[in-house]
Order: C-alpha cells, then sequence, then structure tokens
C-alpha cells in the first residue's frame, strides 16, 4: 500500500487511506479501505495493540440523543456508541446517503446491550424548517431529547484563497454554521437540566488550515458558540462542550480532496503523535464521555482535544 509506513505501531490494520476519491458528502460504504467505528485500540501487558469491541454499560440509559451527520464518521461512531450504551438515538443525514443509514442500522440491530433501534431522519440542514422537523420528528419518536450532538459538516479544498468559489464558501458556512444554529435553536426547549449539546469542532479551529480557510473559520466560530452558549444555558443546567479532533478517516476527506492526496494520508505526519490519522472509533468515547453527566457534570464550556497532540507541534 503506497503511502503505508511500517514504522507505525498500530492494532489497525489498514491505517493508511489508499488512492480514493467521492463524490460530497461521501459514503462510508465507499472508504477504501473500510474505516473503524466501534473497535477501539488497546494495549497488553507486553505493550502489544489489540482490537476490541466498544460494549457499552449503560452510562446513558434512560436518555434520548439527535446525532446530525450520524449516518457515516464520526457521527456513525458516536451514534453506535451511544446506543451501546442504552441511549435511543436519532440520527440526521442527508438524503444522498442512505446507503450508510441502512448499513448503521442493520449495526445497532446487532448491539448485544443497549438500544437495537436506531431512528433515521434525512434532512438537509441548511433548510431551517428542515432542522425544525428534525427536532419534531425525534420528540415524536422518543418522546423526550437529552443530548444533541451538533456533527454534520462540510469541507471543500481550495488551497489559493484567490480562487475561492464564494458560493462554495457560503455553503461551508451555512452547513458547518447556520445548520447549528438552527438545531440548537429548536433544541434548547426540550433540553431540561442534566441534558447536554456536545459540538464536533476541529483542531483546525486553531491551528488553521492553509487548503480549507473556510472551513478552519466554521471550527474556530464552533469553539467560540461553544462556549457562548455554555453561560447561556448554564442556568438552565443544560451543559454546552465540543470535541476537537484531529485528522480522521471518514468519508469527507475523500469527497473534499484529490485522489492522489489521499494515498497515505496524515499518515508519519510529525504533528501526530501516534503519526498516523484516527480512526472514527477513537473519537466515539470523547462524546460518550461528554453526555454522560455522571462523568463531566462539572464540565461546561470545554473544547476537548482528541488529535493525537497535534496542537503541541502547531
Amino acid at each position: 500500500m503506497a503511502g503505508q509506513d511500517n514504522d507505525v505501531v498500530t492494532a489497525y490494520p489498514n491505517h493508511a487511506p489508499n488512492k480514493q476519491e467521492q463524490n460530497l458528502p461521501g459514503l462510508d460504504a465507499k472508504m477504501d479501505p473500510l474505516a473503524s467505528h466501534t473497535q477501539l485500540e488497546k494495549w497488553d501487558e507486553n505493550g502489544k495493540p489489540y482490537l476490541e469491541e466498544y460494549a457499552g454499560n449503560g452510562r446513558l440509559k434512560g436518555k434520548t440523543a439527535i446525532v446530525t451527520g450520524g449516518d457515516s464518521g464520526i457521527g456513525r461512531s458516536v451514534a453506535l456508541m451511544f446506543a451501546r450504551e442504552g441511549a435511543n438515538v436519532s440520527i440526521v443525514y442527508l438524503p444522498a446517503e442512505q446507503k450508510d443509514a441502512d448499513d448503521i442500522v442493520a449495526m445497532c440491530a446487532k448491539n448485544a446491550m443497549g438500544s437495537k433501534e436506531m431512528h433515521c431522519i434525512p434532512a438537509d440542514l441548511m433548510d431551517e424548517k428542515a432542522a425544525k422537523g428534525v427536532v419534531d420528528e425525534h420528540l415524536k419518536k422518543w418522546g423526550r431529547l437529552d443530548i444533541l450532538v451538533n456533527n454534520a459538516s462540510k469541507q471543500i479544498e481550495c488551497k489559493d484563497f484567490s480562487q475561492v468559489d464564494l458560493a462554495q464558501a457560503e455553503s461551508v458556512v451555512r452547513s458547518n454554521l447556520l445548520g447549528m444554529f438552527a438545531l440548537t435553536k429548536y433544541s434548547i426547549p426540550h433540553l431540561g437540566r442534566g441534558a447536554c449539546i456536545i459540538n464536533s469542532s476541529s483542531v483546525t479551529a486553531r491551528k488553521g488550515s492553509l487548503g480549507m480557510v473556510d472551513y478552519s473559520s466554521t471550527k474556530g466560530a464552533i469553539d467560540t458558540f461553544t462556549r457562548s452558549m455554555a453561560g447561556q444555558l448554564m442556568k438552565k443546567g443544560v451543559r454546552v462542550n465540543a470535541v476537537a479532533p484531529g485528522p480522521v478517516v471518514t468519508p469527507l476527506q475523500p469527497a473534499s480532496r484529490s485522489g492522489e492526496s489521499m494515498e497515505g494520508w496524515a499518515v508519519g505526519e510529525p504533528a501526530l503523535l501516534w503519526q498516523r490519522p484516527s480512526q472514527p472509533a477513537e473519537q466515539g468515547p470523547a462524546y460518550v464521555f461528554l453526555a454522560d453527566a455522571g462523568q463531566s457534570n462539572q464540565i461546561t464550556g470545554c473544547v476537548l482535544p482528541v488529535n493525537s497532540g497535534s496542537y503541541f507541534t502547531s
């Protein structure tokens, strides 16, 4: 496999992406190789890595959650891990991603414990009416809302900002920010004390991105939104936090980059402690932690970095 770094020690057998390209928004089912969404890397007493399936132990039992972009990538891991922790989950996805939505429904049905049903809501969150409809549909199905995960986002590479397509840049802003604003607005009246909001930020919010200026700008705004909403909702007893991943193997990457640049993408990158991109499964537990008030009740307004230490070499 071109781009593979044999010095990278990991239990994930195919951690280096192959040459590949997709159209936005991208499908997990077309990833090469397929990403891992529920297997976590562990280390034995001899320091040898192995993979273990995420099981869950009922930490979110009785809770319900909306996860946007929940059909694929990080959102799929979050939705599956929430379900394995006992939550009833609604995933929001673009209609073009129906294959991925069908796949996660089948994956959820195989849960050994926890919820076995994944409620699917196709919607384009750039439409305000659609955002309200998502909340209404979730409440109709589950009767309450405890956790909102604003995860859906879009990125389009442009290495020369003088050539940026402003219509595309506007769509990135509408997708990453205004869709989040709308869904949060319509969710707040239904979030009671002990509920939470978790937003998907990015390491690019602090480091920037030479090739994705508009995307990294929206992620910086998400950090500010997180802190602002945490203060506003504090008296309501609702916590608001964010997770800031580094490079993660998701369909968004081949859908927004050239096929050549995806070959061995982020493998051997000196800014990453583990010298490889993250699997979606390695992001999911951070969302579970922030959703579980028993573990994170004192955490609000926080942006949790899950990015292989890449802040330290920026």
